[in-house]
């Protein structure tokens, strides 16, 4: 065999015992007559020591980083003094007796026994060698053990596994789907799931009232730092429940989580939070909100409804608002600082930013010559603002306002350090709206997807504002992000072909993309919901990391290629011919 033990389980009760380890060359060192080298595989390091004089121990010597060895020898406690307490075995060593080299290895493009710098596209290309770090080593582990955990507590509460297909047809969830043209059916495509939505609740249609998959979903969109073409969430659909179940089995899987496999890391609150659309957007500028930290957004036009400052008034007869966020302790910003500040807030759209300093030797900012002190002191008893405080107002429509205030937030909590990040700020956002209007398409769309049931008591406004119709639908949110998004669905086939005609489908159209969903509901449908969190996103979230590529194993770039790999690339002709497939965007030498 090639191994009796793993490099990390060795300690002082193996003392005396000959073993047998396998793996990569960590380190190696020449001490005058003695060869040190740390041994790892997954589990650790063990220091290996012998004497390179010793004809069966020349790989010893020989051995490079990365070279894949064999090693026989006898287990011994350090010499004292040469203990190492920041290893987990460092009280013992490996008298070897016998060296194999394995594998050798050439040099590496970048180191993998420490972290640095390296470019991106570098590590991305050679991905296989970083995934030998310790830090992308630790991460999958977490991951592992964060979908096993799932797989266990909820095949503890009765859910069953229930895998659905890759291959399916097109789905209206907000994203292009990838499409795959089908050989046994010439010019007829399917489509990689954007999320199982559908299938899903056929499933609760079949009788499977409690189902669960950990899975693959494929999305054209662009890339950012938590989201990639392809990803994997937790799905999970459940009969006869109101929106307050689903959330229940929700909270208590990530309640119970959280100690289990993050010890360092503390809930914020338990119950968590919610929120309904309304108050997190008024309250902190987005339906993601982060609440680690206070710095919460206050509305002032009634207090600022009679300021001599015009910008304010125009903003107001406009029907706009003026609101704020306080900065603790940042009375002192220059004007380059906030001129900073400024330019932010207009590539977000707005006009201006206001500022208010309230220093101990008065009130600075650009509008203070336009505030009354009566109004200042009524700003500071709604907001709490006080000396060395720095109140920063911007005064527009109340999408912009919230959208700039809530970017300013971000920024200073980073900025000012003001989010814990062992703390894990866990809420539910409630009551979403049903629909938004897409100007550009002079159009209604589903905020959600069109599958979601709207408020029962909110159905007769179909025919008379769309626009006031709230969804059963909720999100999940964890430190400034959506985690989750779920909701009860619609399980009537009078609703559902309300809503798709309601999104201008014409009935053709409705049955042609969703007739089977259409005739399964006029079979018994019984009431449903569900969520689904996204694993990649709450992994990073939970290692730290500042993109969803740390915790995935293949990821593909910004532009959405493998660098490893090479892909997407050239399909031969031959394989196009099968298709019945006639490509023109490639010129002739392109072709293969």
């Amino acid at each position: 065999m090639y191994r009796t033990h793993n490099c990390g389980e060795l300690r002082a009760e193996h003392q005396g015992t000959t073993v047998t380890l396998a793996g990569w060359v960590h380190r190696q060192r020449d001490h005058g007559g003695v060869t040190f080298l740390d041994l790892r595989d997954r589990y650790g390091i063990v220091q290996v020591v012998g004497d390179p004089a010793n004809p069966a121990l020349a790989g010893l010597q020989n051995a490079r980083s990365e070279w894949v060895l064999q090693v026989i020898g006898v287990v011994r406690k350090r010499p004292e003094g040469a203990e190492n307490p920041n290893m987990a075995t460092g009280q013992v060593e490996i008298e070897a007796v016998e060296i194999q080299v394995l594998n050798p290895s050439k040099p590496l493009p970048f180191l993998v026994n420490k972290d640095e710098d390296t470019d991106e596209a570098i590590r991305l290309k050679y991905r296989y060698l970083d995934l030998r770090h310790e830090r992308m080593q630790k991460n999958l582990i977490l991951r592992h053990h964060v979908i096993k955990f799932i797989r266990d507590f909820l095949s503890e509460q009765g859910f069953l596994e229930i895998e659905t297909p890759m291959l399916f047809k097109t789905t209206p969830e907000g994203a292009r789907d990838f499409l795959v043209p089908s050989r046994l059916q010439p010019g007829n495509f399917y489509a990689l799931p954007q999320s199982p939505q559908q299938l899903k609740q056929l499933l609760m249609v079949s009788g499977f009232d409690k189902y669960f998959q950990i899975a693959r979903c494929f999305r054209d969109e662009d890339l950012r730092g938590d989201r990639q073409l392809e990803f994997t969430q937790l799905d999970m659909e459940m009969s006869y429940v109101h929106r307050d179940d689903v959330l229940a089995v929700i909270e208590e899987l990530f309640s119970q989580m959280v100690p289990a496999l993050l010890p360092e890391k503390r809930l914020l609150s338990s119950p968590w939070p919610r929120l309904t659309y309304i108050e997190a957007m008024e309250r902190y500028g987005t339906d993601k909100p982060d609440l680690r930290f206070s710095m919460e957004l206050f509305t002032l036009s009634d207090i600022l409804a009679e300021s001599e400052f015009m910008v304010f008034q125009s903003v107001l007869r406009a029907g706009g608002v003026i609101k704020c966020i306080v900065v603790p302790g940042c009375s002192e910003y220059t004007r380059r600082e906030v001129d900073e500040l400024t330019t932010l807030v207009k590539e977000l759209g707005a006009k201006g930013l206001a500022t208010l300093a309230l220093s101990a030797e008065g009130i600075r900012g650009t509008a203070q010559k336009f505030i009354k002190p009566e109004e200042v002191e009524a700003i500071k008893a709604r907001t709490g603002a006080g000396v060395g405080d720095l109140v920063l107002f911007v005064a527009d429509q109340k999408a912009v306002a919230n959208k700039c205030l809530s970017a300013l937030r971000i920024l200073f909590r980073d900025r000012l350090k003001l989010a814990d990040t062992n703390v894990l700020a866990f809420a539910f956002v409630l009551d979403l709206p049903m629909f938004e209007w897409k100007e550009d398409e002079q159009k209604w769309d589903a905020a959600h997807h069109p599958f979601t049931m709207p408020k029962m008591e909110d159905l007769p406004k179909f025919e008379t504002d769309p626009s006031q119709i709230l969804s059963d639908a909720y999100d999940m949110v964890l430190n400034g992000y959506e985690t989750a998004s779920g909701s009860i669905r619609i399980h009537r086939s009078d609703i559902q072909q309300k809503v798709f005609q309601l999104l201008g489908l014409k009935d053709e159209e409705i049955r042609a993309k969703f007739g089977h969903l259409i005739e399964a509901f006029e079979y018994g449908a019984p009431p449903h919901g569900g969520i689904a969190p996204g694993i990649d996103r709450l992994v990073m979230i939970f290692t730290d990391e500042p993109n969803i590529r740390e915790v995935i194993a293949f990821p593909k770039n910004q532009a959405g290629r493998d660098l490893m790999a090479d892909a997407p690339s050239w399909a031969s002709d031959k394989q196009l011919g099968e298709l019945q497939l006639k490509l023109d965007l490639r010129k002739d030498e392109d072709k293969k």
